[in-house]
């Protein structure tokens, strides 16, 4: 039998991450958007630039595309984790712990990528308050991810 006395923080932590991927999510899916709809835009007939990026994006640095592509994965691998994550919280067991663990971890690790990409942009500054933002929820929830993956490890391994 599993440790219950982890559970709640692993719940706690559980919901804060899905919340948080939610938003992360959103705010990518939006530069997204932005970008496509007002991206770079060339008429018929005229030569590519030699320095385009086929991710570029208006708004923010030269870090933007990448980090925005990054978090827009990570916020869809880490709801997914999450879900997984609501599944291994239900059953509580050490055969379910394999599973949710693999995929918090593989989620953090796309985190963790985001996060760099993060630190390169606020390194080159110039980005608007939404980019900051998902900078910020990115930077946050790196951690907050590591603590879940050590909540639920640690409930896995400390037998009642």
């Amino acid at each position: 039998m599993a440790n219950e006395s982890l559970k709640p923080a692993a719940s706690l932590l559980l919901l804060l991450n899905f919340c948080m991927y939610v938003i992360v999510l959103a705010i990518s899916a939006w530069a997204v958007n932005r970008a496509i709809d007002h991206g770079f835009i060339i008429g018929p007939g005229l030569q590519l630039p030699a320095h385009f990026s086929p991710i570029y994006f208006p708004i923010g640095n030269a870090a933007t595309g990448f980090f925005v592509i990054f978090s827009l994965i990570a916020g869809v691998v880490g709801v997914a984790s999450s879900i997984a994550g609501v599944s291994h919280l239900r059953s509580w067991s050490a055969e379910s712990t394999p599973a949710a663990a693999t995929a918090a971890i593989i989620s953090w690790s796309l985190t963790l990528l985001a996060m760099g990409f993060a630190c390169k942009e606020i390194e080159l500054d110039y980005r608007n308050a939404r980019l900051r933002t998902l900078e910020a929820f990115t930077i946050i929830l790196s951690a907050t991810q590591l603590l879940y993956i050590a909540t639920i490890h640690g409930g896995g391994l400390i037998q009642a």
